[in-house]
């Protein structure tokens, strides 16, 4: 007989049908929102500093967003909790609409900052319940299912949020890209009260979740140091901002452990397999952050168009979202628990194309090979990705309030090591005095390294599956 776990035995029809189709749209929605906001901006700033000034500060308009996000997405299981579902979307879908709405009023680039505080905060807290709600409004049959919908947002965004960006800043209106953002926010909330539950099962528990301030102020130090190694072009100064980075993450660690309110459940420090679920979805990540660069490459050592580089960076989005659907589909334990360990060496694969790949003056066909890696490594990383996010999530099924700690980790683990990525994507880039072949191939190859890395915690994640 086949056996398959409860957490894939849904079908398709069933969570796009009529009853939980409301809650597919808001979850993935929120998700969306902030994944094409992060994009977005991208795309967007240079209009926005010629318009309103403020050069000097341009790289705190991502820095500000991402330790913003990263705080917030602390909270999720504390507000999830107190809340329930409805209310803590709603607020965050508000809370996102008014930020995206100062920053499309903005009349200088210190109130736009103010105004990305706002949306890191509310987009923080809405790409965590994205995971955290799945396991409150949806059957665990569907989680799998539901997952690779919410993960495959974040493609989704990537491709979307420069090229809308990009438009908008073709016109000269840089303001109506956060206006539309804002409008969009508004839209998802309406479906709010209709398609998700006023409270959850974990209510009863919710006098004993509190926000775990440390661990909180211990991540946002940390991201905000490895957010700003990305700004100098000292290689010193870069390695010296990613260590104080890691010691800060070590120090969380020890304190998250021994916290009563913690952002990683207890499992979390435990014998089995939740650990290394968490590193691993980490490191997937971390290696996407290869793809920040992939524009600037694109353009450098291709001579390509920018809204051909662009695209040529959405070319991992398509990976990850293709290979994530397709994997979501396979019920069988033992070849979801294959695909989980090999999906970091198939990163790692289309890692290393890429950076043999690398070289000045590129012609078409070096292009094509580079768009070819991108798909692959994108789709290493959809491979994995759903099976472990509903693994995390019914890894403590017995105890309510840290199911919802568990879940809202996802998203915590996955902005934080993003973080880390893109820290030492702008350390393997610096080591050079320009973005040449030489830099692109050691970050590239910095990346394959690390996939590597992760698929022993892949392989050591899907231990205990099977029951």
């Amino acid at each position: 007989m086949t056996k398959t776990t409860a957490s894939a035995a849904g079908s398709w029809r069933e969570l796009l049908g009529r009853e939980y189709l409301g809650a597919a749209i808001v979850l993935a929605g929120g998700v969306a929102i902030y994944a094409t906001n992060e994009f977005i901006t991208i795309s967007l700033l240079p209009s926005a500093v010629a318009d309103i000034g403020g050069e000097r500060l341009y790289a705190w308009v991502t820095t500000v967003y991402l330790v913003a996000s990263v705080m917030a997405a602390t909270t999720v299981g504390s507000m999830l909790t107190r809340f329930g579902p409805r209310t803590a979307y709603l607020a965050a879908l508000l809370s996102f609409a008014a930020g995206s709405g100062l920053c499309s009023l903005a009349p200088t680039m210190e109130l736009l900052l103010v105004g990305r505080v706002v949306q890191g905060l509310a987009g923080g807290v809405l790409a965590g319940l994205g995971y955290a709600v799945i396991s409150a409004a949806l059957p665990d049959r569907l989680w799998t299912r539901a997952s690779a919908v919410v993960s495959a947002m974040w493609g989704i965004g990537t491709l979307l949020g420069p090229a809308t960006g990009g438009l908008f800043a073709q016109f000269g209106f840089w303001r109506g890209g956060f206006g539309l953002l804002a409008v969009l926010a508004v839209a998802v909330s309406l479906l709010v009260p209709l398609a998700l539950p006023a409270r959850a099962e974990i209510d009863q528990e919710a006098h004993r979740t509190r926000i775990p301030v440390w661990s909180l102020l211990l991540l946002g130090l940390a991201a905000l140091a490895v957010s700003g190694a990305v700004i100098p072009h000292s290689a010193v100064a870069i390695a010296g901002l990613l260590a104080v980075g890691v010691i800060l993450v070590v120090v969380f660690i020890v304190v998250d452990r021994r916290a009563s309110a913690a952002v990683l459940p207890r499992k979390a420090f435990e014998p089995g397999p939740l650990k290394w679920i968490y590193l691993t979805l980490g490191l997937l990540m971390a290696a996407t952050m290869a793809d920040m660069y992939v524009p600037l490459f694109g353009q450098r050592l291709g001579a390509l168009a920018p809204v051909v580089a662009g695209f040529l960076g959405a070319a991992l989005s398509v990976g990850w979202t293709v290979g994530e659907i397709a994997s979501a589909s396979v019920t069988n334990v033992r070849i979801t628990v294959r695909l989980v360990a090999i999906a970091p060496l198939v990163m790692a694969a289309g890692l290393v194309l890429a950076a043999c790949t690398q070289t000045d003056r590129a012609s078409g066909g070096f292009v094509v090979a580079w768009a070819v890696a991108l798909v692959i490594t994108g789709s290493g990383i959809g491979m994995g990705w759903p099976h472990l996010s509903a693994w995390a999530m019914g890894s403590v099924v017995d105890d309510a309030p840290q199911q919802a700690v568990a879940a809202a980790a996802i998203n915590s683990v996955q902005l934080m090591c993003g973080a880390f990525g893109a820290g030492l994507a702008g350390v393997a880039v610096n080591l050079r005095a320009a973005p040449d072949a030489t830099a692109s191939r050691l970050m590239f190859g910095a990346f394959a390294v690390l996939a590597v890395i992760g698929s022993v915690a892949s392989y050591r994640s899907g231990r205990g599956q099977g029951r």
